[in-house]
């Protein structure tokens, strides 16, 4: 009986050694995977608007790339469906490929903002998205007490949720679709000459056709009395020849 307690302790023992041997051994968790950043996206349900431009822009795939490289990051805003659904119809549909491209880099900021650092930013604050002259579309931010708006200059909304924000990534939901100012821009017409610029023009054409048949005209009517001296001339030359004849 005496061994019992001796046979205990060892069993403890044993169990203590092996269970210290495989912690020692157990591997340890793995890094984190590569960012995901669609997968966010489709993990809230209510992008699928945003998801298919992304996709169809390749956009999309270009943030994914670049999100391992960048230092600065990358924050985006992403619209909801419900936010495409308001807008009126043919909006999306009447942009060409390029100013499909166009929205949807306006709607990310090449550098990681968190919801504190929108409301000190310095506007306008420049996106991905450019003009066909290389300037960068902006957007302005406004905010209080961690609230914030952001304005395209013809599309103002909250910024309502964080769906992820941490370095180098953040998203946030808007619940209206940011439409670039540079869109609405009209180009100006080119101006019509005027009736009486046109009329103008047909009378200095008649002039100068005219001028062109009789002889280039003298300020000082020099170009009349020629004519009328040669006219002369030739009239009392006839005359001179009938009197001899008589």
């Amino acid at each position: 009986m005496a061994s019992t307690p001796i046979l205990l302790t060892l069993s403890a023992l044993s169990l203590l050694f092996i269970s210290t041997a495989f912690a020692q051994t157990a591997p340890a968790p793995g890094p984190p995977g590569p960012l995901n950043f669609t997968g966010i996206l489709a993990k809230n349900g209510q992008f699928t608007y945003f998801l298919k431009l992304l996709a169809d822009t390749q956009v999309g795939s270009q943030i994914q790339n670049q999100l391992n490289g960048t230092t600065e990051g990358f924050t985006v805003f992403a619209p909801t469906d419900n936010a495409f659904n308001n807008l009126p119809s043919g909006t999306i549909n009447g942009l060409d490929s390029q100013k499909k491209v166009q929205l949807v880099l306006y709607h990310v900021l090449p550098k990681f903002y968190t919801l504190s650092d929108l409301q000190f930013v310095s506007n306008p604050v420049r996106t991905q998205a450019t003009g066909q002259d290389g300037e960068a579309f902006g957007l302005n931010f406004t905010g209080q007490n961690n609230q914030v708006n952001v304005s395209s200059g013809v599309v103002e909304t909250q910024i309502n949720n964080a769906l992820y924000q941490t370095k180098p990534l953040a998203v946030y939901q808007v619940d209206k679709v940011l439409l670039p100012e540079e869109f609405s821009k009209a180009k100006s017409p080119a101006v019509a000459p005027s009736p009486d610029t046109k009329k103008s023009s047909g009378s200095t054409s008649s002039n100068s056709t005219q001028s062109t048949a009789d002889g280039p005209a003298s300020p000082d009517g020099s170009g009349s009395s020629g004519r009328n001296l040669g006219l002369g001339l030739l009239l009392g030359l006839a005359m001179a020849c009938m009197a001899a004849l008589s």
